[in-house]
């Protein structure tokens, strides 16, 4: 269902836990837009996304420019698919933006507890550069969410996978997927 989704052109959201795994996730799943014509942009703080395309460009953040900075910049650029190593800051809601204005087929990484805690957790990243949360554009701009956790043995498992389907007073309604779909 995940390689179905990034090939359909999805925004998919990974979390997890640290070394939860979901670096190595977003690299599989990667190798499924190898085959496009798209023109990717890949969003890091530090080189771990592995992407065999084309048409790539890859931004990094440094002392002078923040994720927020590259999400904007990257959009002057004819993006694609804008995909980011981790979104960690108020640049959640500059990447939601993005997915949300035609650059669909977007994959982030986000630590979270559980694939509910992943849109709180996007919430409190929004919350640093806004007052009010605007749930709408969550709610337009993300398709999937799969959650990843590291067991006592340290394999990691995929334990979620959820379909963002609206909202309730509430919070948001998720539509859990058997992971083996």
């Amino acid at each position: 269902m995940l390689r179905d989704a990034v090939r359909a052109r999805r925004n998919v959201i990974i979390a997890g836990g640290t070394s939860s795994g979901k670096t190595t996730l977003v690299n599989a799943l990667l190798r499924e837009i190898r085959e496009t014509a798209d023109r990717v942009f890949v969003l890091e703080d530090l080189p771990e996304l592995q992407v065999d395309v084309d048409d790539l460009v890859t931004l990094r953040t440094s002392g002078t420019v923040s994720m927020r900075q590259l999400v904007r910049g990257c959009l002057r650029m004819r993006p694609d698919r804008i995909i980011i190593g981790e979104v960690r800051d108020g640049a959640a809601l500059d990447l939601l933006k993005a997915w949300n204005t035609g650059h669909g087929g977007g994959i982030c990484t986000l630590h979270a507890n559980s694939a509910l805690g992943a849109l709180a957790r996007l919430e409190d990243l929004i919350h640093e550069v806004v007052p009010v949360v605007p749930r709408r554009l969550l709610l337009q701009a993300i398709d999937l969410i799969a959650y990843l956790e590291r067991d006592v043995m340290g394999q990691r498992h995929l334990t979620a996978l959820a379909e963002l389907k609206g909202s309730s007073e509430e919070g948001y309604l998720l539509r859990e997927i058997p992971p083996e779909a």
